[in-house]
């Protein structure tokens, strides 16, 4: 099995655990809506929210060994594609059409993408002074997309999706560097970014908390389309990642990157019929499905990766 392949089945399954952890995120945010942050960390399902969150963490780390970031970055769209039925599963219902539409289209475009950006396995890292350049960057566009104030939404989710491109990139640098047998395992390159890497990977999971509280569909799909655009920035500018084909296959690049756009788009906008609610045992044992059997509200329904609607003249998004 070579690097590509290896990269492309690691972020596979890292899709399906981050879909999970979504979903449940979404679950816990919706049923303590008001509670605030501290009231989360202190519930035992959260904390299984974050176990699902950090095992897909670690299968991006391995697939960022074998793969560049224009190749690993851009699955993370799967990760809306394997949320569609789970969340539909979680309601009771059938996957509609709209969102098989969407489903095709997201793997149309990555399909494309993979043709362009498939590569040899990455061996160039962030110096230190790249590496703090980038996060004081981050950390300003941050901060004034989360300012005090705003409310949780699109902005929230922008901010996480850019958290958690940039600690991608850097995780890179601390992968590639680490298991370089040139240097020392603890040299201050490694220390100093996996630091940076601890800081923004914990920032982008409470900020997508925070975004949650208005629904999964929209914030979702922003965190999915922020976080790859933050990490190929990265990869093309600094770390010398180029795209194949030359012009042609910079279109087709562009083109792949459109087409799963529209996927992505149309899957956090797909508006599921209601389905009648259903009275399944749920494991009470098995942590993980007590997270995702928790009830969000006094729905009678519960409509996958779909925001809640907004009152009347009452603005949610910015």
């Amino acid at each position: 099995m070579n690097a590509t392949v290896t990269a492309v089945v690691l972020s596979l399954f890292s899709a399906v655990a981050y879909a999970a952890a979504a979903v449940a995120q979404e679950r816990l945010a919706a049923r303590s809506a008001g509670s605030g942050t501290l009231r989360l960390l202190a519930g035992g399902a959260w904390w299984w929210s974050v176990v699902l969150n950090a095992s897909a963490a670690l299968l991006h780390v391995a697939a960022l060994k074998y793969g560049t970031l224009t190749l690993v970055q851009p699955l993370g769209a799967l990760t809306l594609v394997a949320a569609v039925p789970l969340g539909a599963r979680m309601a009771g219902r059938r996957v509609s059409s709209v969102e098989w539409r969407g489903t095709a289209l997201t793997l149309i475009g990555l399909a494309a993408l993979l043709l362009t950006a498939s590569g040899p396995a990455p061996d160039d890292v962030l110096s230190v002074p790249e590496a703090l350049a980038v996060a004081g960057t981050t950390a300003v566009l941050i901060g004034g997309l989360s300012r005090p104030g705003t409310r949780p939404g699109l902005r929230h989710a922008t901010a996480s999706g850019f958290a958690s491109g940039v600690a991608s990139a850097l995780t890179q640098t601390v992968t590639v560097a680490a298991t370089d047998r040139s240097d020392s395992l603890l040299s201050a390159q490694v220390i100093v970014v996996a630091l940076l890497v601890a800081a923004f990977a914990a920032g982008g999971l409470l900020l997508s908390q925070t975004a949650y509280q208005g629904g999964l569909g929209a914030p979702l799909a922003v965190v999915t389309l922020a976080n790859p655009v933050a990490a190929v920035v990265i990869g093309l500018s600094l770390l010398g990642e180029r795209l194949q084909g030359g012009a042609a296959g910079m279109l087709l690049a562009l083109a792949g990157a459109g087409v799963a756009a529209w996927g992505v788009v149309t899957l956090s906008r797909s508006a599921p019929e209601p389905a009648a609610p259903t009275h399944d045992a749920v494991d009470d044992d098995h942590p993980v499905a007590a997270v995702l059997a928790l009830k969000s509200g006094p729905a009678a329904y519960e409509p996958a990766l779909v925001p809640k609607q907004p009152d009347p003249g009452h603005l949610t998004t910015l």
